[in-house]
């Protein structure tokens, strides 16, 4: 009896012995991948808060579409065309024509996401290539109810002048042709930022 109380002590001290020296290496590697960091190393001021009004031009006739379908709808009957995605790069304009001065595009996707009613998911990133925002984007991430007057989504990040960008976008049609389905839809972003 004794020695089989030792052999069951021996096995569970080097049991222990092994799990303890796989263990203490994994903790130690895993506080090294995090830590604090103070805002002035990331040259982060004064957070501030801007307002953008854009239009977007979702082009899905002619030529050069700026919207392309990557997936049809399950069911072609369908009213709601649920199932449906777009791939776009659409360009956003300072005024509702689209031959008015491009600020920047509109890249992404969005795909009916609703059985019951015309409900797009939006994911885009709004990159800019005007003045001192050339270069960084707005991501935008959320449900659009195209048949609401006004549509707001969520400005979930940022890249370049809008790191840490939170906040939201309205959207309201402008314009939409039935007979080519091109719509020109207004932007209004609220984002905050550093």
């Amino acid at each position: 009896m004794a020695l089989l109380t030792q052999t069951l002590a021996y096995h569970l001290i080097t049991f222990l012995i092994l799990i303890s020296s796989t263990t203490f290496p994994a903790t130690a590697k895993t506080r090294d991948f995090v830590r604090s960091l103070d805002r002035k190393t990331l040259e982060l001021g004064k957070e501030k808060i801007s307002h953008f009004r854009v239009y977007w031009h979702d082009i899905v006739s002619g030529r050069a579409p700026t919207s392309v379908s990557v997936v049809q709808p399950y069911d072609k009957n369908s009213t709601t065309a649920f199932g449906m995605i777009q791939m776009i790069d659409n360009p956003l304009t300072e005024g509702p024509d689209v031959k008015s001065k491009l600020i920047g595009r509109a890249q992404g996707f969005y795909g009916s996401a609703a059985q019951e009613d015309v409900s797009l998911l939006m994911s885009m990133n709004f990159a800019f290539c005007e003045g001192k925002y050339n270069g960084s984007t707005i991501t935008v991430f959320g449900r659009n109810e195209v048949f609401n007057k006004v549509r707001e989504m969520p400005v979930i990040g940022g890249s370049g002048l809008f790191r840490f960008a939170r906040g939201y976008v309205q959207a309201s049609t402008h314009t939409f042709d039935l007979k080519t389905g091109d719509a020109v839809v207004m932007y209004n972003v609220y984002v905050m930022h550093y």
